[in-house]
């Protein structure tokens, strides 16, 4: 029964452990103060080892710390460096956060950052606190920081059933599983309620007073108190069960109570389940149901009751845990040492207790003997439960192909007939030759055919060959043990063979469990989009198991369900109903569950955290059942596509919070500049009609009306450009392409800024006999405007502009260009113009920066192209390129 293996450290443990460490080695720690609510002195604790760190000469620095105004927390920072904290500007307010970006370039050995569940203001680099805590740790920096229980996320909806307060801000718990310490700051509710009293927890009486009546009543915090005793408890328990992962199990360590129970594909096993749940409750211990896969596959009607046992347990609260072995007495207590499990809850024996006494006793004596200090709890059965026992779930199958017990048959036959050409004086060595072939025979067939081999080889040679032949007579001892031997061996070599097999197969199908988990994980991981990944999820899904799939992911509402286009199994409304159930319940629903189970599909909720991101359909042929492994399988499945789905949202809420900063800065920037344009040519009309209504001197008159005339037209510009911006990038701007002719197109441009032109010398110099150009009239004439009007407001006055056409015969493009000779842009500036509100001079004033993104866009919805050069005579060049067609015949 016992054996090495038994007591040796768990490979995959190990494995685990090592895989653990390393990822904690290139990272910092976390040291999380965690308290049941507010006020029990967590940011004082953090700042009294902080304190302690630096006496140990360790680089401390305050990130972030709310002391609430109390004087003795305030004392804790002194001779501590702080960092300056980041003021944001949002709606018209200054909020302070922590500065990432300046803690990641100082680098301490030690940040101390306080409140972990803090939501971010607008425009930090990450929405929550948590996220920089993240990043820091990532960038091997330790941490400190404090947490309430509220504000753990798989305690949240306790809380909100305790207190009646959503919790608005939590923690992910995955982030608190890589805190290397958490420290408990236990106080009774006494004391805090005391300390609330005093003006300790919230400054002024009212606010005390209101939180003493509501959150913190003293049945509240008893309540939290005990959340939060029982989170710390059961993450030492967590971490009591890695480090025993790499030590070789001997003996279990009772440092807290945990049962198991062994379930099989009996009815009897319903009740161990409710019995062991009711005692697990009783002790507050948490507990384990545990199946031991035998070689010999269930028939479909026991794998549907053992299915039915493992669900119950899950659902009652058992974490379910499957093993292979032909041993389940060693099985069972291997996997109580390996989960350090101090009581083993299995039924009593009903077997016949003299073939029990054979086989070296009954499971019950086998625990009892190599359990050492494990409880072992023996429960009879229920006498109904032996009347609803159905032994038709326990046939044995058929596991050998008809093709193996053809090739035993034929095997036997054919050293039959070769028998009978030895002598008849020699019949020893024909039966040891058929013995040679039964043993032969096991290593190419099943259990079955090498009994069958072992019976037709026994009897064929006592007939043909022992003498008397023809008889089943056998007179001497030494053929009786021969014959008795054939059958030994054919039993022996046949259990043999097919536990080879079986766990040949077990092996297999763990190998192929693992690899398509493995090969799942490494695509999600290295898919670009999540179109890719469920694609590939999916069709791999439809592999493995020989089914249908289809994936439903939640909108953007959370409340709406879509199908993905990757899908191979159409929904009808039935089974889009229960999806829609296994989506708002998130569990699982449909076919192979107690749920709906007149579906045609099993229906998985994909669960991250709190919410469900959307559901798995599987639908597997009629006659196919999925097993709880595959089941299991199908929900790592889950897990990952969870994953990559969270990542996809996370994703697109980075963007869209990038997309937000940039829209506030654009706001921001357009309000500015926007009011100043609009406000200085507004103030020269209103200045001019003003004076003109008190002057009576044709000359000033003249003038005034004049700068009156000149600001309308910037006015209208200003206007015009921003109407242009808009267009553009609404996506409304829709070019109509024409025969344009490019002398038309330059006298049009020069009309339209003639104003500004006045004082440069302007030529003109296109061919008479260059082809027309295919572009759109309007927006190319408005294009060349803007060019005009930049070039003759940033040269000086004298200085010549020229407008040039021409036609490239090797590259079949046509061109226009704007060249002036004033100071010139330099290289780097020159790609930028053409982004919004880029200006080469930003000291000068005057303009948007929007004249040459317009004419950008412009230019580009017809398919053309513009660039900066530096003009070989001094200055800047603007080359416009079009593409060139073949003009059309005149009519």
């Amino acid at each position: 029964m016992s054996s090495p293996d038994n007591h040796r450290a768990d490979p995959d443990a190990l494995l685990a452990a090592l895989t653990r460490d390393e990822a904690r080695s290139r990272r910092g720690h976390l040291k999380v103060f965690l308290g049941m609510s507010p006020g029990v002195g967590k940011t004082y604790a953090m700042l009294r080892a902080a304190q302690e760190a630096r006496a140990d000469k360790i680089d401390v620095l305050v990130g972030i710390v709310e002391t609430h105004g109390r004087a003795e927390t305030e004392a804790l920072l002194s001779g501590l460096v702080l960092l300056p904290r980041k003021a944001i500007h949002h709606r018209g307010a200054t909020l302070t956060e922590l500065d990432l970006e300046a803690l990641l370039a100082r680098r301490p050995a030690l940040a101390v950052i306080d409140e972990l569940a803090h939501t971010n203001a607008p425009g930090s680099r990450h929405t929550k606190r948590w996220q920089d805590v993240l990043e820091l740790l990532e960038a091997g920096i330790n941490v400190f920081t404090t947490l309430n229980i509220q504000h753990v996320e798989s305690r949240a909806d306790a809380v909100r059933q305790i207190t009646g307060a959503p919790q608005l801000e939590t923690v992910p718990d995955t982030l608190l599983d890589l805190a290397d310490e958490v420290e408990l700051i236990d106080l009774t509710p006494e004391a805090l309620r005391e300390r609330l009293s005093d003006g300790k927890v919230y400054l002024g009486s009212a606010r005390a007073d209101a939180a003493r009546d509501n959150f913190f009543r003293e049945t509240h915090l008893t309540a939290l108190r005990e959340l939060a005793l029982r989170f710390t408890a059961e993450r030492v328990d967590r971490q009591l069960r890695q480090l025993r992962a790499g030590l070789p199990k001997q003996t279990v360590w009772r440092s807290g109570e945990r049962l198991l129970v062994a379930v099989g594909p009996s009815p009897f096993s319903t009740q161990l389940v409710r019995w062991t749940r009711r005692l697990a409750a009783a002790q507050g211990a948490p507990w384990l149901a545990v199946y031991v896969e035998p070689s010999d596959p269930l028939s479909p009607a026991a794998q549907q009751l053992l299915d039915k046992n493992l669900a119950l347990a899950r659902e009652l609260g058992a974490e379910v845990v499957l093993t292979h072995d032909e041993n389940v007495p060693a099985a069972l207590v291997r996997t109580a040492l390996q989960h350090n499990a101090t009581q083993i809850v299995v039924g009593k024996p009903r077997g016949n207790r003299f073939l029990d006494t054979l086989r070296g006793g009954t499971l019950v004596d086998k625990l009892l003997r190599h359990g050492g200090n494990i409880d072992i709890y023996v429960v009879p059965a229920d006498p109904e439960a032996r009347l609803r026992h159905d032994w038709r779930a326990f046939e044995p199958a058929l596991h050998s192909p008809p093709r193996e017990y053809a090739i035993a048959a034929g095997t036997i036959a054919a050293l039959t007939l070769l028998g009978q050409l030895l002598p008849a004086d020699t019949y020893l060595a024909a039966g040891l030759v058929y013995l040679l072939a039964v043993i032969a025979l096991s290593l190419r067939v099943g259990r079955w055919p090498v009994l069958l081999a072992g019976v037709l080889s026994a009897l064929t040679w006592n007939f043909l060959f022992i003498p008397p032949r023809f008889t089943f007579a056998i007179n001497k001892i030494e053929d009786a043990a021969l014959f008795v031997t054939y059958f030994a061996v054919a039993i022996i070599a046949g259990q043999l063979t097919a536990r080879i097999r079986a766990q040949a197969r077990n092996e297999r199908l763990r190998e192929e469990r693992a690899t398509a988990l493995f090969q799942l994980t490494r695509v999600l991981a290295s898919a670009s989009t999540l179109d890719d990944a469920v694609f590939t999820a999916l069709r791999q899904t439809d592999e493995l198991f020989s089914a249908k799939t289809a994936l439903l992911l939640a909108g953007e509402t959370g409340d709406t369900l879509t199908p993905h286009f990757a899908a191979s199994l159409a929904l009808d409304e039935k089974e889009r109903g229960v999806a829609d159930w296994a989506f708002r319940h998130r569990r699982p629903a449909g076919r192979f569950t107690d749920t709906l189970p007149g579906s045609a599909a099993f229906h998985l909720p994909l669960i991250r955290e709190d919410r469900a991101v959307g559901v798995l359909v599987v639908a597997v042929p009629e006659n196919q059942l999925l097993t709880l492994a595959q089941r299991d399988l199908l929900d790592a499945f889950a897990r990952q596509l969870s994953l990559i789905v969270e990542r996809d949202h996370l994703r697109a809420a980075s963007e869209r919070e990038k997309l937000l900063a940039a829209s506030d800065k654009l706001h921001r920037t357009l309000l500015d500049s926007v009011s100043h344009e609009l406000r200085t040519p507004l103030a020269v009309i209103t200045g001019s009609l003003e004076n003109l209504a008190d002057t009576t001197d044709e000359k000033l008159r003249a003038a005034l009306i004049g700068e009156s005339r000149s600001a309308a037209h910037r006015l209208n510009r200003l206007v015009g450009n921003l109407l242009d911006q808009t267009r553009l990038e609404s996506g409304a701007l829709k070019p109509r392409l024409d025969w344009c002719d490019a002398r038309d197109l330059a006298n049009a441009a020069r009309d339209s800024v003639g104003d500004a032109l006045a004082s440069h010398p302007f030529t003109i110099e296109i061919p008479d006999d260059l082809p027309p150009l295919r572009a759109d009239f309007a927006l190319t004439e408005q294009a060349l405007a803007n060019l005009l009007l930049n070039a003759a407001i940033h040269t000086p006055p004298a200085t010549p502009i020229t407008l040039s056409a021409g036609l490239d015969a090797t590259s079949s493009r046509a061109w226009i260009t704007v060249a002036d000779h004033g100071p010139g842009i330099s290289p780097e500036l020159r790609e930028k113009l053409f982004q919004k509100f880029a200006r080469a001079n930003p000291t000068r004033t005057g303009g948007l920066g929007l004249g040459l993104s317009i004419v950008r866009g412009f230019l580009t919805a017809q398919g053309a192209e513009i660039t900066a050069t530096e003009n070989t005579t001094g200055g800047t060049r603007f080359v416009i390129t079009f593409p060139h067609h073949q003009t059309p015949p005149p009519l």
